[in-house]
């Protein structure tokens, strides 16, 4: 079975420079996937504001860890807020903006799951659900966009699911708000270079803004947990690569697309799920 530890084959202190100098927030970024995006991106020299929703203990503890990291400081930052809540966005946005100076690279990782069968499903089921999964999307990237216009450059990175690509049984609610963020990555990938080039300041020499989204497969959380054995022997049975997707997989994807060198890419939703859908 493979480890659900955050820091499991997490590779040490500083891999490269592609994101020095950079500050990137990430949301629900303090624990499963949403930590090892911080630790990659960190590893790339990124300033790192990890936003989490009520969990204060555990954040400090994640930041505490996060500092014992072997190599040379990393400055990270903790952010409480409700991605739900329009002004608590705005208000984060606007904490690692003043702490830091600017916001370079946004990624929208904040989840929540509420699985039943539709005919089972309540309104409260639902409207939890799409209001973390895709309207906090939205309301980040609502609350970071002016800032990143005005700068000319910046990322955004929505991480969706495989969910939202082929749907599943007792997830009608979280298919929803995931395959919403494929509309909403590509729209506002449109939108950002209409605006930049309306202004003027999207030019060949320079690194833009993108929006792009990540959507992982099976990938050993502690979102899986909740998934008996059986069936979680049956479901890692139809991956191609016959095995849970690891947090870090992700997170290698997410640094990839903050890089500078990722500017020719936006609008697209890079698949990590092992093969599981082709």
């Amino acid at each position: 079975m493979i480890s659900t530890d955050d820091t499991a084959d997490q590779p040490p202190g500083f891999a490269g420079q592609k994101l020095a100098g950079r500050v990137a927030l990430v949301t629900g970024g303090t624990r499963g996937i949403g930590a090892a995006i911080c630790a990659s991106l960190a590893s790339q020299g990124s300033v790192v504001a990890a936003g989490y929703s009520g969990n204060t203990e555990r954040a400090e503890a994640f930041a505490a860890g996060f500092g014992r990291r072997p190599g040379p400081p990393v400055r990270l930052t903790l952010h409480q807020g409700n991605v739900a809540a329009p002004e608590d966005c705005q208000r984060v946005v606007q904490e690692v903006i003043d702490r830091h100076g600017r916001l370079d690279i946004l990624v929208n990782n904040a989840g929540i799951t509420q699985d039943k069968l539709a005919l089972d499903l309540t309104t409260d089921d639902w409207d939890k659900v799409i209001s973390v999964n895709l309207s906090g999307a939205f309301y980040m990237a609502q609350a970071a966009l002016g800032h990143m216009l005005e700068r000319g450059t910046g990322r955004i990175i929505n991480v969706s699911s495989i969910a939202g690509e082929i749907g599943n049984v007792g997830q009608t609610n979280y298919a929803a708000s995931k395959s919403g963020l494929t509309g909403l990555t590509k729209a506002l990938a449109r939108e950002t270079a209409f605006l930049l080039g309306r202004s003027g300041k999207l030019t060949p020499d320079t690194i833009g803004l993108t929006v792009n989204a990540v959507a992982p497969g099976l990938i050993a959380t502690e979102m899986l947990d909740t998934i008996p054995a059986r069936t979680l022997d049956r479901l890692t049975a139809q991956i191609p690569c016959r095995r849970l997707g690891r947090p870090q997989e992700v997170a290698r994807i997410v640094h990839f697309l903050a890089a500078d060198a990722s500017s020719y890419i936006t609008g697209q939703v890079w698949d990590v799920n092992g093969g599981m859908d082709m």
